[in-house]
C-alpha cells in the first residue's frame, strides 16, 4: 500500500475507533477525550500497517493540532501557508519515504578521513538537504570536488544559499535515481531503509571500480558491508561502507 493511502487508512482507523469507544460509553463526555482516543488509534493502526516509523508522531499529533488551531480562530490562510512551507521542505517525502535528515559536523569529519588522503577525489551526496555534510568537507578538502542532489525545494535553495562561497561545491535540484553516479568516487547516502535496495543496485549499474557508497545508519539489506565506522557522536552513528564494483566482480568470478 503506498504511503498516503496508508497514513488515509490510519486516520479513518482511528476515528473509527473513537466512535466505537464514545458509542460504548468508555470515553468520558467531551471533545479532548474523543480526539485523543482518534490519536491514539490512528497511531496503533499505523503501526499495524507497517508505517515508517517517522509517520507515528504524525498521527499522534495531526488531529489534536487540528482541533487546537480551529479553537485559536486562525484565519485559514495559515493553514495553507504552514501546508506550503511543509511541502517545500518535505516535498515528495509521502512518497520516497525519506524524511529530510542532516548529518553532523562529527559526521562529516570521519567522512572526511575516509577519503584518499594522496589525490583530489569527487563526492556525490544523493539527497544532500541543506548541505551539513558538504560544507564541511568542501572546506577540509579544498582540492576536491563536492555535489549534491535534492528533491526538495526549500532545503536546495538553502544549501544553495550556505555554500555560494564554496567554489569546489555544487547542488542540483532533482531525482538522484535520474542522475548518473559514474563521474564519482564516493556516493555518501543518509535515506532511510526503503530505498536502500534500489540504491544498491544502481551503484552496482553505475560506480566504477575502487568507488565507494558511504550510508549512514541504514545498511544495505542482505549484503556485507565492506567495513563500517562507529562516529564518536551523540547519536552513535554507524556509517556502512561498500564497494559496489568490486562486489560485483567478485560475484562474476
Amino acid at each position: 500500500m503506498p504511503p498516503s493511502l496508508k497514513a488515509l487508512a490510519a486516520q479513518c482507523g482511528g476515528w473509527a475507533l473513537a466512535w466505537l469507544l464514545a458509542r460504548s460509553g468508555l470515553l468520558p463526555a467531551g471533545l479532548w477525550p474523543l480526539v485523543a482516543a482518534q490519536a491514539a488509534g490512528a497511531t496503533l493502526c499505523a503501526v499495524t500497517l507497517h508505517s515508517a516509523r517517522w509517520w507515528l508522531p504524525i498521527h499522534l499529533a495531526f488531529i489534536p493540532l487540528a482541533v487546537f488551531a480551529h479553537g485559536l480562530g486562525l484565519d485559514p490562510a495559515w493553514y495553507l501557508g504552514l501546508f506550503l512551507a511543509l511541502l517545500a521542505i518535505y516535498w515528495t517525502s509521502f512518497r520516497t519515504q525519506v524524511p529530510l535528515y542532516l548529518s553532523n559536523r562529527t559526521t562529516a569529519e570521519t567522512v572526511a578521513r575516509l577519503l584518499p588522503a594522496q589525490r583530489p577525489v569527487s563526492l556525490l551526496d544523493i539527497g544532500s538537504g541543506t548541505g551539513a555534510l558538504l560544507r564541511p568537507l568542501a572546506r577540509l578538502r579544498p582540492e576536491s570536488r563536492f555535489a549534491g542532489i535534492e528533491a526538495a525545494p526549500a532545503p536546495y535553495w538553502l544549501a544553495r544559499l550556505l555554500a555560494r562561497a564554496a567554489p569546489n561545491l555544487s547542488f542540483t535540484r532533482g531525482d538522484f535515481f535520474t542522475a548518473s553516479w559514474s563521474n564519482y568516487d564516493v556516493v555518501y547516502a543518509f535515506l532511510s531503509p526503503v530505498p536502500m535496495a534500489k540504491v544498491w543496485q544502481k551503484a552496482r549499474k553505475e560506480m566504477r571500480p575502487g568507488s565507494l557508497l558511504i550510508s549512514n545508519s541504514f545498511p544495505v539489506p542482505g549484503i556485507e558491508p565492506a567495513f563500517v565506522i562507529e562516529v564518536a557522536d551523540r547519536r552513535r552513528t554507524r556509517l556502512y561502507a561498500y564497494r559496489p564494483a568490486d562486489t560485483l566482480r567478485n560475484q562474476m568470478k
